[in-house]
């Protein structure tokens, strides 16, 4: 049975309302979150939400072989298995950062009965047709080595490569994201030139369930995101009390 290996498991409060469920981008780990939940930790206004975190498949201290395939299928299955673990009793959202976004996208269309809502932290865009553009394996190679200059290594992971071809360059992202009947905020910087932000608008006309804020920051789990983060988890939690 897949599981993730768990990294964060915290509530100030004797009892949460609400769990909040981390997943974290490619190339990366739940080391990510770290600012964030230190921010969050300090924030007496969060203390009765639970906030939970695993590395995916293949990152930080999670299983890791070249017998799997690190698809969706095996990310969700993982996924899956170690939330039932959790033993929730209260409402559950996903906050995912990059293709955590499309990870937690894609598990609550296929768990719909799980999610509560969910928090897309710089979520990519891509409509079908931006993926079968040139431009965008240009713009995948150009990732690739931006992250060769912080770790060379991780380019020839079979972890790595799977994910940018099966998850993140999956032409039915999009369709996914329209098919969302969950609460769900998408919380992005204005600097971000990774996510195809020029596609927020007409998503959310598409599907009212989703809606946008905007920062003053770039792609990563910054600071100017912080307190955005906050006031979403807040409103999930004071509908949890109702």
């Amino acid at each position: 049975m897949l599981k993730l290996t768990k990294t964060y498991d915290v509530c100030k409060a004797e009892k949460s309302v609400l769990t909040a469920v981390f997943i974290h981008g490619v190339a990366a780990s739940s080391k990510s979150f770290d600012g964030l939940f230190k921010y969050l930790t300090d924030n007496n206004d969060v203390n009765n939400i639970r906030i939970v975190a695993f590395d995916l498949l293949g990152a930080g201290e999670s299983y890791a072989s070249d017998e799997l395939e690190y698809n969706y299928d095996e990310q969700i299955e993982a996924l899956y298995n170690s939330i039932k673990e959790l033993g929730i009793k209260g409402p559950l959202v996903l906050v995912g950062h990059s293709m955590g976004t499309m990870i937690a996208t894609r598990f609550a269309n296929t768990h719909p009965q799980m999610v509560d809502g969910l928090i897309l932290i710089s979520a990519p865009v891509y409509r079908k047709e931006d993926i079968l553009d040139p431009r965008f394996k240009k713009a995948m190679d150009g990732f690739r080595e931006v992250v060769a200059v912080k770790d060379k290594t991780i380019l020839n992971t079979k972890a790595f490569n799977n994910e940018i071809d099966s998850i993140v360059s999956n032409v039915e992202n999009y369709e996914y994201l329209l098919r969302l009947n969950k609460p769900t905020v998408i919380i992005y910087g204005e600097l971000d030139r990774i996510i195809a932000s020029f596609n927020i608008p007409g998503l959310l006309k598409q599907n009212k369930s989703i809606s946008a804020i905007k920062t003053a920051g770039a792609h990563g789990v910054s600071k100017d995101k912080y307190h955005k983060i906050v006031s979403v988890l807040n409103s999930f939690s004071e509908e949890g009390e109702k």
